[in-house]
């Protein structure tokens, strides 16, 4: 098979026969994929420029843009690129490229590069238009729209006379492609030009082409589903989602990290040698965006010190030993129903009970509840994209009722009109139950959404439930809505029927390397350690421990570390031994980044140390889903090169 990943510039004698009777032109470059990753000129582009000036055309610019086949970007681009005055678009690219440009140009578009007009093997692309590298391009004689994609039969030298009502008549969801060529072309003032070209004839010798198309089709089939991007790791939560709930046992020592939330840490307001209840107060917020810390067990404060985290390597921490007796406080009595409390009493249990986003955020629910902006719906989050955890999963089908309490508790806070609880669709179960739970509430509703990941990211999560896109640097509460996760809901529903702080959490044991996985309620402070040594231990040796999922989760190496609001899982699984390989310039990164970001630049800009690059490139924007890592040919480690220029940006003038 051919090299498909290079291209050149057709001949100079093809260069100058596709000039002819044209001018001012504006010319396109695409610099990926099928060049090097260089930020000088593309000498093609140059090489172009020459030529036209020596044929006496009029170039009214030109710009190299980036993976030119990806629409989204493509576009955005392109809007107010194009000067005036241009009546032609050169496109120096494959013919996804091409087909992309012609649809958003508005003007003709002409392809300048290799003597075939070679338009790709580039599956990658995963954009809505695709190319069936045939090796015989007809872009330029059809306006940019191909007729081996988009005609039925591939029809190459017009319309076959069967089509009604502008549709194809071997497929009616489809329109004919060529009515939509001729119509272009017409536009254009083309279409004589065409009715008067040559008899095309093609060259079934050239690619596998019918094997190309299967395998675009394969790989875009759930391209844009939802939102942009995404991808669809092994999810291997059949180890734990049939498993109920278990209570673990008591440890005889917990600590509790005085820092588990966004924003300052709490300040212990207990001493060595105190002796404490369940639920009483012991460390006290320390501003605005902070949190209160409560003990999880009755018992005698033996130590306050740094300790290991599993997050921010250690922290100020206050250890308790149990008294193994369990008996609560005196302030942990119930609020009441809703009915009797007023939006900012709920607030203020829920501020004072020291709950905070337990899907691993950890920012404080009470202020994510007073928002500067009015919302009109709550969207809770019951999609646990992230693969291998299932405690959001158990908690909806063993406390359906405190998650609706909870929700109804958020949109009374909130003045919100609506709630929707989101579930991806591999847990049919929890969908089922929990719309008959709701059947009889007019204002909560459940939306089963396709399962893809990072599903359950806020921004996704609203953009894919209300078609709503949250601005750059945005909150929710700019398009009006509050996202909440399942398990920090359950903890509000606790908080007011049952006046119990956050002080303990479900928690799912797994991954292939463990013994005996599960799903189980933890006291805040537990060890991770004992959780482990509970499920069995693991098999065999090289097993890397995490905290969290294997995609967003944090490498443990030391399992001494406690369990805290945010420990939704802790895993175990195979080392990964992939060694970093050089960016090979497929862009693939930049088609899986939900927040369409271009990581590969972080990549190679956090290797330079140029912070001011990824500030222009918008790092900040990355949530951190490890979509590109994951899909990433190269295996390079994206993530913490994208963390570092994050830290690097933040210190910045």
């Amino acid at each position: 098979m051919e090299n498909y990943t290079k291209y050149r510039l057709k001949s100079n004698d093809e260069l100058v026969s596709l000039l002819e009777g044209k001018d001012n032109l504006f010319i396109i470059a695409c610099n990926k994929c099928f060049k090097e990753f260089e930020t000088i000129d593309e000498p093609e582009c140059g090489e172009f420029e020459k030529l036209a000036a020596e044929q006496g055309k009029t170039v009214t610019g030109s710009a190299r843009v980036d993976f030119l086949c990806n629409k989204t970007q493509t576009e955005k681009q392109l809007q107010d690129m194009i000067p005036e005055g241009t009546e032609n678009v050169i496109v120096i690219s494959c013919g996804l490229g091409i087909q992309t440009v012609a649809d958003l140009a508005g003007k003709p578009v002409y392809a300048a590069s290799n003597s075939l007009n070679y338009t790709g093997y580039h599956g990658m692309a995963l954009t809505k238009r695709k190319c069936d590298a045939c090796a015989q391009c007809y872009l330029n004689i059809t306006g940019g729209i191909c007729p081996i994609v988009d005609c039925s039969k591939s029809l190459v030298n017009g319309q076959c006379g069967g089509a009604k009502n502008g549709k194809c008549e071997v497929d009616g969801s489809k329109d004919c492609a060529w009515e939509k060529i001729y119509q272009r072309l017409a536009k254009q003032g083309r279409l004589e030009e065409f009715l008067n070209q040559p008899v095309q004839l093609r060259d079934y010798s050239k690619v596998d082409y019918k094997y190309v198309s299967s395998y675009v089709k394969s790989i875009r089939e759930n391209r844009l589903d939802g939102y942009y991007g995404g991808v669809h790791p092994s999810e291997r939560k059949e180890l734990t989602e049939h498993l109920a709930l278990k209570r673990f046992p008591d440890p005889e020592v917990v600590v509790i990290p005085l820092s588990m939330h966004a924003g300052a840490p709490a300040n212990p307001i207990v001493q060595v040698g105190d002796t404490v209840q369940v639920g009483q107060k012991i460390g006290e917020a320390a501003g605005f965006i902070s949190s209160p810390v409560h003990s999880s067990v009755s018992g005698t404060v033996i130590a306050i010190e740094n300790h290991g985290h599993a997050t921010r390597g250690e922290c100020l921490s206050v250890v308790i030993r149990s008294d193994g007796k369990n008996t609560l406080h005196d302030s942990v009595k119930p609020h009441g129903d809703l009915d009797s409390l007023t939006p900012d009493e709920i607030v203020e249990i829920i501020r004072e009970a020291g709950i905070v986003g337990m899907g691993g955020a950890g920012f404080p629910t009470s202020v994510k509840l007073k928002p500067a902006k009015p919302v009109d719906t709550i969207l809770l989050n019951g999609c646990e994209c992230e693969p291998l955890l299932t405690a959001d999963h158990r908690v909806m089908l063993e406390y359906a009722d405190d998650v609706i309490f909870g929700l109804q508790a958020m949109l009374k806070a909130t003045g919100a009109e609506k709630g929707i609880i989101v579930i991806e669709d591999n847990k049919p179960d929890a969908i089922e139950l929990m719309k008959e739970k709701t059947a009889g509430y007019e204002n909560i509703e459940v939306s089963a959404a396709k399962t893809k990941y990072p599903q359950g990211a806020e921004k996704m999560l609203i953009k894919r439930t209300l078609k709503r896109q949250v601005p750059q640097g945005g909150l929710p509460a700019d398009v009006g809505c509050v996202v909440g996760n399942i398990s920090t809901t359950k903890a509000i529903a606790d908080a007011i029927l049952r006046g119990m702080p956050l002080v303990e959490r479900v928690v799912t044991v797994t991954g292939e390397r463990l013994k005996n996985p599960g799903n189980f309620i933890v006291k805040i402070g537990t060890s991770t350690k004992e959780l482990i040594d509970y499920c069995g231990g693991v098999t065999g040796d090289d097993v890397t421990f995490k905290a969290g999922g294997p995609m967003m989760g944090f490498d443990l190496s030391d399992l001494d570390v406690p369990i805290m609001k945010g420990s939704n899982g802790i895993i175990a699984i195979d080392t990964d031994h992939t060694i970093e390989q050089p960016c090979i310039k497929c862009g693939r990164c930049m088609d899986v980044c939900p927040m369409e970001l271009s990581p590969l630049y972080f990549a190679k800009f956090a290797d330079e140390q140029n912070w001011q690059g990824m500030k222009e490139k918008n790092v900040m924007d990355c949530i951190e889903c490890r979509c590109c890592e994951y899909i990433c040919s190269s295996k390079i480690p994206l993530v913490s090169k994208i963390k570092a220029g994050k830290t690097a940006v933040r210190g910045m003038k």
